[in-house]
């Protein structure tokens, strides 16, 4: 048995279970990932950091992690998650995961965020791990510290994702991109992929008095068209949520979102106290489970 000196360095600031670290491969070749010292290396000698907030650095090229999310929109989904108002939909994504994950099974998000769904999926399947995947510094921050089974690693969904060819039981893909051939390369031949994404009704009462960025009515379709040839779709279940909340948690339901991108933030907030308290809204989101073709 090894000594605690012999115990690679990295290890101690990695926040990651053994299972997961042992399902990344190098975003480089494609090679196992392990412990080398302060980093994570491939046998071919490519090499990665781990920031001091426990998540893998596994970004290639020019991209960096301060791209995607930014710290004042993954504040405000904290915020808003912590509150509850979504849970139904994290219980929702947690139901549908649970049956494809067996004791030692492997639940991935592209796209995670804070790790709030990946979390919720853990709770309910007791035995297996997570890992978040997502390009924004500031949501692997909070997506290392999610949930004692996962482990965090910042990629670029467009460049491919950091897993072993069928390593995952479970992909997650919740209100973000997604790329159908590298999706499938990284699934396990009787995995799921679970999507969600805004119907045309979300936040409809809200879209015309605070500016937000609507929802395109063809999106259904343009997923099925993205998708296809890579999964089968198996049923979809669409999700009213009723809000009813602050002029606090309303902005910061506009500011963690796209439409904080194009709405300045004193705009929002003259709009939001226009609105009087509480402030009342339906959210809906389509909950699709494909399979791999």
């Amino acid at each position: 048995m090894a000594s605690t000196d012999d115990r690679p360095a990295v290890l101690d600031r990695l926040r990651m279970p053994g299972p997961v670290l042992k399902a990344l491969a190098c975003p480089v070749c494609g090679a196992a990932l392990g412990p080398s010292g302060n980093a994570l290396a491939c046998a071919a000698g490519h090499r990665f950091d781990v920031a001091r907030e426990g998540y893998a650095g596994l970004l290639t090229g020019h991209g960096t992690a301060g791209t995607g999310d930014t710290k004042d929109m993954v504040r405000a989904r904290k915020e808003f998650q912590d509150a509850g108002h979504y849970a139904p939909l994290a219980a929702h994504v947690a139901e549908a995961a649970a049956p494809h994950l067996a004791a030692g099974g492997l639940a991935a998000d592209a796209g995670a965020g804070t790790g709030y769904y990946l979390a919720a999926v853990l709770e309910q399947a007791h035995r297996a791990c997570g890992l978040s995947l997502d390009v924004s510094k500031f949501a692997l921050r909070r997506a290392a510290r999610a949930h004692p089974r996962a482990g965090a690693a910042a990629c670029d969904t467009w460049r491919g994702l950091p897993l072993r060819t069928g390593a995952a039981d479970v992909l997650l893909n919740v209100f973000a991109p997604r790329r159908a051939a590298e999706f499938r390369r990284v699934l396990a031949d009787d995995g799921a992929l679970i999507v969600v994404t805004p119907t045309a009704h979300h936040l409809r009462d809200l879209v015309a008095a605070l500016g937000l960025v609507t929802v395109d009515a063809d999106k259904p379709e343009r997923l099925q068209e993205s998708l296809g040839g890579h999964f089968t779709r198996e049923r979809t279940r669409e999700l009213e949520v009723g809000l009813s909340l602050t002029p606090g948690e309303a902005a910061a339901l506009v500011a963690m979102g796209p439409s904080a991108r194009h709405v300045e933030p004193e705009r929002i907030a003259e709009r939001v106290a226009a609105l009087g308290t509480p402030v009342t809204a339906r959210a809906s989101f389509a909950v699709t489970v494909y399979s791999p073709a």
